[in-house]
């Protein structure tokens, strides 16, 4: 199958700039996406636009990473209904290595396809506001610019509240385009269906400066089937650095993936071919309850993000909590959420108040709450909001298990 067909069996493709695009593709490609430094870590929303480059590397195409240490320092306008904080230079080449850590687990650096990691910084540092204005600046146009989707969308949200600042985030993006072309010879611009303005700035300014076909490919937003977006775990983001997000909650999220979603993340994200993940399908509609599809996308995406170590812990973890094993078991779970407690500080409180401490909720009123409905539970029974930690509630082994609904697990250590 021609990769631009796969893409598409794939829900991969949402818009090409230009048809003759797939043609293109016959042949070897350099192509670049862009990502936005503005953590030290990657997450895993950043992951359908990884794999997509991925896919073109092991297709025999040349990729790029670009990592926008100057655009990260601006913000981009696009989907955002505010200009948010802005990054120091120290910040952004911090997150930058901790970017180019999180790529190397998935895209190949070195051999004779290696792909490149590049950062925008690099080429606009030295540029005065003069030279920008005259030399990169000029080849725009307002009234283009102010067509474009994201500007307009920003604008009606935010009422008119966009900077310069942020006006010019597109122009910097058309920019990088235009450099990589000449630099690399870059035809290829992917990224997300928020990025087509940016996007199309590039390719039109290589066309009017070069007077050559530069392509564009956006692929959809990916959200769930409830209307969310993809990769947010209980309203915090889902990274890749395993000190910000826990294996286990990596492992935990695609293994809760909804029998509506979990067919579309394999196809968004597996490397495993259409007529594997067809089988996958046919499973789930037989047996649903035994969830072989979230465990082949769990075991896959952890695997390939923390490694077969990473795997090894949060399937441990997963099976001392949920086999209902002994305390002691959890407690060698290593990537379970817990915290280190005093006796002092736990015995005749509440329990819900206990957990609100520790940080399992983020309020007493959160875990009062989740308690008098029914929803926690200490050492595998349920408690109510009456409920005082005893010392008995602490194991030989000096911890106690607190649990939130069905999953939700947590380990107090003594």
């Amino acid at each position: 199958m021609r990769l631009i067909d796969e893409l598409r069996a794939r829900g991969l493709v949402e818009a090409l700039t230009d048809p003759s695009i797939e043609a293109a593709l016959e042949r070897p490609t350099t192509v670049y996406c862009g990502f936005d430094p503005s953590a030290r870590s990657l997450q895993a929303g950043n992951l359908v636009s990884i794999m997509v480059l991925r896919r073109f590397q092991q297709a025999g195409h040349r990729v790029i990473a670009l990592v926008g240490g100057a655009t990260g320092l601006i913000g981009d306008p696009s989907g955002k209904s505010a200009e948010r904080n802005m990054l120091t230079v120290e910040q952004v080449a911090e997150n930058k290595a901790g970017i180019r850590e999180n790529l190397s687990r998935i895209l190949d650096f070195d051999g004779p396809n290696a792909a490149v990691m590049v950062d925008n910084y690099d080429w606009y540092k030295g540029t005065s506001a003069i030279e920008f204005l005259r030399d990169i600046a000029v080849n725009f146009r307002v009234p283009q610019m102010l067509a474009k989707e994201s500007v307009k969308k920003r604008l009606e949200a935010s009422e008119g509240a966009l900077t310069f600042t942020e006006f010019s985030y597109q122009i910097l993006q058309g920019n990088d385009f235009l450099h990589l072309y000449d630099t690399y010879g870059c035809r290829l611009e992917v990224g997300g269906a928020d990025q087509w303005g940016n996007i199309t700035a590039g390719t039109d300014l290589v066309r009017r400066l070069r007077g050559e076909t530069a392509y564009g490919l956006t692929f959809p937003l990916l959200l769930d089937s409830a209307g969310r977006k993809f990769g947010k775990s209980e309203g915090n983001a889902l990274f890749m650095d395993a000190s910000m997000t826990p294996v286990f909650d990596w492992y935990q999220y695609f293994m809760r993936a909804a029998d509506a979603d979990v067919i579309r993340y394999l196809k968004v994200f597996s490397m495993r071919s259409l007529d594997e993940i067809a089988a996958l399908e046919a499973e789930m509609r037989a047996r649903p309850e035994a969830r072989i599809p979230q465990k082949a996308l769990a075991e896959e995406l952890t695997r390939l993000v923390h490694g077969e170590d990473g795997l090894r812990q949060a399937q441990e973890a997963t099976e001392a909590l949920y086999a209902k094993k002994s305390s002691a078991d959890v407690a060698k779970a290593s990537d379970v959420p817990s915290a280190q407690m005093r006796r002092e500080d736990c015995v005749g409180k509440a329990v819900f108040a206990v957990a609100a401490a520790a940080g399992m909720f983020s309020s007493n009123g959160e875990a009062r709450r989740m308690a008098r409905q029914g929803g926690l539970s200490l050492n595998d029974a349920r408690v109510d909001d009456a409920r005082v930690f005893a010392e008995s509630d602490i194991t030989a082994e000096g911890v106690a298990v607190l649990r939130s609904g069905k999953k939700n697990y947590f380990v107090l250590r003594f």
